[in-house]
This record gives C-alpha cells, sequence and structure tokens, in this order.
C-alpha cells in the first residue's frame, strides 16, 4: 500500500488522457504509474457524480491521495450514450456503456473505470476484473408521475395500489424491458413507450403532458443527484424487482494492475460485494439475452443471511415468475446460481433465446 502511495504522488508528465496508443502497441501498466491516476467514466452527470464520489472516498482512505493533480477524470460518450432513437437491446445491450471504457482500460488510456453495476456485462472482457463495490444506495424503483396522473393515496385510488395513480390506459416511458414486463403484467391496460437518455431528460420529458404520462427511474440515481422529490412513488423491491446490482457503484481495473486492485480491495463494502455477488451469479445462471426482462434483487438478514428474490418474465407481461431463496451470505454465489438455474428451469425455453 505504502509503495501504490508513493507512486502515485510521483506524478510526472500527463499524456493525453484519451488518446490511443500507436497502433499495435498497448502501454505498459507499470510505467505508465508515474502521472495522475486516470478514472475513466461516461459523460452523464449522473456518472460524473459517481466518479467523483469514488474519487472522494479513495481520497479520504489515503491521504496522500489529497493532494492536488492526483486524479485526472477522463469522461467518454459511449455508443450507448450517443444513440438513444433505438433501445439497448436493439443496439448491442447495456454493454454498450461500458465497452468504450474497457477499450481505454485495456489500452491503457485509464487506470480504471467507474460505472453503476447494472450497466456492467455479467462476463467482464478479458484482462478486466471487477475491483470493488461501494455502499449501495436504495435499490428501488421510483414512479415519476406527469400532470395527468393521479397522487398516491388520493381518495379517488387505492392507497395499496402502486399502480392505481396511472389512469387507464396511460402511456409509460421506459427503455428497460425490466420494468415494462412488471408494469404489462400488473396493468396490461398500460401502453409502453420507449424513453432513453439521461436522469433529467426523462423528468422533462414526463414533465410535459402526455408525452409520457408516466416513467419509472432508479431512486438511487436521483438521490445521488438531488432530484429524490421528482418521485411520486417509491415502489417495493417485491412489486419492482430492481436491475441487479442498482444502486451500487462498481469499479474495474486491469487484472494484472495488482497494486492498485489491493488499493479498491480495501474500500470496497462487504454488504455491497455480497449482494453485488449474489445478483450477478444469478444474472449468469440464467444467461439472457438483453431483452429478456430480468430482475435480481439480494439483501442481508440479521444473523448473517441473505435473501435474494429472482425474476423473469416476457416483456409484454404475458409470462412473470418471481422466487426468493435464503441462505448464508458468505455463500452468496451459490445461492445466485442455484435460484438462477431454477428461475430458468421453470421458465418458458424461449425465454432465453
Amino acid at each position: 500500500m505504502q509503495h501504490l502511495e508513493a507512486e502515485v504522488a510521483l506524478h510526472g508528465a500527463v499524456l493525453s488522457p484519451l488518446a490511443a496508443p500507436p497502433a499495435g502497441l498497448r502501454r505498459d501498466p507499470a510505467s505508465a504509474r508515474h502521472r495522475p491516476l486516470r478514472i475513466g467514466t461516461r459523460a452523464s452527470p449522473l456518472a460524473l457524480w459517481q466518479a467523483r464520489h469514488f474519487t472522494a472516498l479513495v481520497a479520504g482512505f489515503c491521504p496522500i491521495l489529497r493532494i492536488g493533480g492526483v486524479f485526472e477524470e477522463c469522461a467518454l460518450s459511449t455508443s450507448g450514450d450517443r444513440i438513444l432513437d433505438r433501445r439497448l437491446a436493439d443496439i448491442g445491450g447495456k454493454g454498450l456503456f461500458a465497452k468504450e471504457l474497457h477499450e481505454a482500460l485495456l489500452d491503457c488510456r485509464v487506470d480504471l473505470v467507474v460505472h453503476s453495476l447494472k450497466d456492467l456485462e455479467t462476463e467482464l472482457p478479458p484482462g478486466i476484473v471487477l475491483a470493488c463495490a461501494l455502499k449501495r444506495e436504495d435499490a428501488r424503483d421510483a414512479l415519476i408521475l406527469g400532470p395527468s396522473c393521479g397522487r398516491p393515496g388520493e381518495a379517488s385510488g387505492d392507497p395499496d395500489d402502486p399502480w392505481a395513480c396511472l389512469p387507464r390506459g396511460a402511456v409509460v416511458g421506459t427503455a428497460s424491458s425490466r420494468r415494462q414486463g412488471q408494469l404489462l403484467h400488473a396493468r396490461p391496460d398500460l401502453r409502453v413507450q420507449m424513453l432513453r437518455g439521461n436522469v433529467q431528460t426523462r423528468l422533462a420529458r414526463v414533465r410535459a403532458v402526455g408525452d409520457p404520462a408516466a416513467s419509472m427511474l432508479a431512486l438511487a440515481g436521483l438521490r445521488r443527484l438531488g432530484l429524490e422529490a421528482e418521485a411520486g412513488l417509491v415502489l417495493d423491491p417485491e412489486v419492482m424487482v430492481p436491475a441487479a446490482g442498482q444502486g451500487i457503484v462498481a469499479v474495474t481495473v486491469r487484472a494484472e494492475d495488482v497494486e492498485l486492485r489491493a488499493l479498491l480491495a480495501a474500500i470496497a463494502d462487504p454488504e455491497a460485494q455480497a449482494v453485488a455477488t449474489a445478483e450477478r451469479e444469478l444474472l449468469r445462471a440464467l444467461d439472457g439475452s438483453c431483452r429478456t426482462p430480468i430482475g435480481g434483487h439480494a439483501r442481508l438478514l440479521p444473523g448473517g443471511g441473505l435473501r435474494l428474490t429472482g425474476l423473469v418474465a416476457r416483456p409484454d407481461g404475458s409470462f412473470l415468475l418471481r422466487r426468493v431463496a435464503e441462505g448464508r451470505a458468505v455463500d452468496a454465489a451459490a445461492i445466485g446460481l442455484a435460484l438462477g438455474t431454477a428461475l430458468r428451469r421453470d421458465s418458458p425455453i424461449d425465454l432465453f433465446g
């Protein structure tokens, strides 16, 4: 650890963070250490918040890293951010948010990448590892209500029905097949319209009357951006099962960068590591396509236990299977694998094509 701190402090000339190395040549991570630690991130407001949160956390852990110029933020606009008129499933899945960032990591243009864990593919590219998961923010989804919707708890609605505030036949904007499948299973009268973009863009769309009437966003993102008041209703994770990894900030590095991996392992949150392991093993066992609605949400129980909820569905809501498994937190991977295997076994085979 002391060796890493000394190397970080001895930074020299800064190379252009996003300039590609000469063709066929990859920089040596060891020789590239004598410069600021370059943090790769998407360029959205939420992604930048996450990168800066990570920087503050690691600087608090290693006081020497509070020195000015130790960190360099390298923001990239990814294909997933640029192509907004099509569903992610049609252009390569959530991995598009990480693809260019991981190419920059493998080429040694950045030293680490900060992500929303839910945006990471289950199988990382060769040579890249998940170094740590940070303390989880609230994993629940929030219902964003436009002017044409009722309000939860109003006399005209059922306060025990989270969907009662949505008018019959209302249009709900989302690009998430997971949210779509669960919503249409509960309310087949509703219609779903594709809605993509950053948090602020989607909020602005819902504020316009009927364009669309409502949407759903991760509560974690709203909180991190100071926009929690925009949540009309926070959905119980058993009603709307969150995405695996939702609310967790994760960091990937090159597998060979052992000193940096040691530093990051020291700031990892044990609870986040356990629940992330269970949820990602659930995904691995299901091995669904990017069009398959899949939910996974784990939480720790008193006494060292872990409870994992898993879900698979059809995008049109015509099929939905939700199961729960419990066990010891130290067996998080086995719990996720077993639950995912059971869900796959008991679901229509075409769901995973």
